[in-house]
């Protein structure tokens, strides 16, 4: 992994980890994969974490969470896994993410944003 896709894991692990303990649980998990239109059950969430949670405490640290992102990139997503993952930001099915459509999806992973901020990534 390159020292900007490291820092960039760092802020989506800060997101998931609601608390900022530095562990990410399965209640924590599931808030965001729930915001973003998806409905894992419990033993589902447990899974997930066990794939990667090397000390067995049962969640995830850093570390756990880099492991887990490094396999993730080596499997690379299909086309139709993109495609779900736009419809969730495109509310509208226009074929396009609009500022207000992203700063919606982001504000409901718990994610402020500003405008310029929203713009930035547009």
């Amino acid at each position: 992994l390159t020292e900007e896709q490291v820092s960039e894991y760092k802020e989506a692990f800060s997101l998931f980890d609601k608390d900022g303990d530095g562990q990410i649980t399965t209640k924590e998990l599931g808030t965001v994969m729930r915001s973003l239109g998806q409905n894992p059950s419990e033993s589902e969430l447990q899974d997930m974490i066990n794939e990667v949670d090397a000390d067995n405490n049962g969640t995830i640290d850093f570390p756990e969470f880099l492991t887990m992102m490094a396999r993730k990139m080596k499997d690379t997503d299909s086309e139709e896994e993109i495609r779900e993952a736009f419809k969730v930001f495109d509310r509208d099915n226009n074929g396009f993410i609009s500022a207000a459509e992203l700063r919606h999806v982001m504000t409901s992973i718990g994610e402020k944003l500003t405008d310029d901020e929203v713009d930035e990534m547009i």
